[in-house]
This record gives C-alpha cells, structure tokens and sequence, in this order.
C-alpha cells in the first residue's frame, strides 16, 4: 500500500480519508468515486485529484490508516498476544469485512507481490516487540527481522483464510465421518476462538526461549 500523503498543503487528509471510508462502506470501492468522496468530504474534485489521481490510490491509503490504527491499540503488548488481538481487531473491522466481501481482489497485489505501508508499519510494531521480549527474556534470541516477518505471515494466514476452516454453523459434526472409528461421538465445530487458541498456541512454541 501506498504511503499515507501528508502533504504541507493539505490539511484535510483525514477529512478525505474519513469521506472515503464512509463512501467504500456504503457502496463498496468500485463503485466510490472521487467526485462522491469530494462530496462527501465537502471539498472540491479538484483538491482530491491534486493528491490521489484515482480511487484505489486513495483506498490504499485510507487501508494503510486503518489497518495501523488497529495494530497500535496492541503496540506496546507482549507479541504472541497482541498479534491474536490484531487478528480478532482486523476481523471485525467494518472495512476489512467490507473489501473481503465485496472487493478482495483489491488485497491480492499485497498477498502475491508486494509489501505495501501498513505491512512495513506492522512489522516496525512487531520487531520492536520481539526486541522488547528479548530485552526480557520473553522472546528467544534470533534475527527480530525474521522472526517478525514470520509472525506476521502466520497472523495474516489465520487472518484470511480462518474463515475457511470453519465448521459450518449447527448440529455437531461427527467425530469420525468416515466410520473408522465410532460415527455417533460427536464433537465441538471449530470455530474463530478455537483458531486464535490455536495461533497464540503456535506463536508461543515458535517465539519462547
């Protein structure tokens, strides 16, 4: 993602980036326009176009704010535990869920090519925690780059594919569909708390001396 533009002759960033993301909730971003953020942000087409010459470049920039604000409510917690609460912050987040249903593809360039500013933001948050940890004892030793990169590529794992290792919502599903062993013991479906269970579990093993 692009970095935020802070611009000296711009003040409203946050102005436009709240009308974006007023807009993008509303209708999704490809139908959001530069004119209906203008609008919405009650400035002129022309002061957005000066700065974002087209809506995903504005988008890119309205997710960068999102994703960091989320990630610095945990910034300073222990890495295991803030890195779940980020997943569970970014799951519920009316944006995150917005683009996933409406628009993924949007997130694709970020997933297959490219580390975009709120990845390199985020992994500034997660280096400094793993130092912090080091610095404590709570962390083993190791390279706080590497080990933050393959936080952070586990955390989005878990984050975007969670969904699809879920059970489905209803009657327990059998312990044994196949019949090997006893079809009729049940067991709990799995579900969004059992998979951050599951992520602190393997965070703990993977960063603890």
């Amino acid at each position: 993602m692009t970095s935020i533009r802070h611009n000296a002759d711009m003040e409203n960033t946050d102005r436009v980036l709240d009308a974006a993301r007023a807009a993008v909730l509303a209708v999704g971003v490809r139908r959001t326009t530069l004119t209906d953020v203008a609008r919405r942000a009650g400035l002129s087409r022309m002061t957005i176009y000066r700065h974002w010459p087209d809506v995903r470049t504005l988008v890119a920039d309205l997710m960068t704010r999102e994703w960091v604000r989320v990630a610095d409510r945990f910034a300073t917690g222990d890495p295991v535990t803030s890195a779940v609460a980020v997943v569970g912050a970014l799951r519920g987040h009316p944006l995150w869920r917005k683009i996933v249903e409406v628009d993924p593809e949007l997130l694709l360039p970020y997933l297959l090519d490219r580390r975009g500013a709120s990845h390199e933001a985020m992994l500034a948050l997660v280096e400094a925690a793993i130092v912090r940890g080091q610095e404590e004892g709570t962390v083993r030793p190791g390279d706080p780059a590497r080990l933050s990169r393959a936080v952070l590529l586990t955390a989005q794992s878990f984050l975007l594919s969670g969904p699809t290792m879920l059970d489905p919502a209803g009657p327990e599903t059998p312990a044994d569909p196949a019949g090997l062993d006893d079809p009729a013991s049940p067991v709990p479906p799995v579900g969004l708390d059992d998979l951050d269970a599951e992520l602190a579990t393997l965070l703990e093993r993977y960063l603890r001396p």
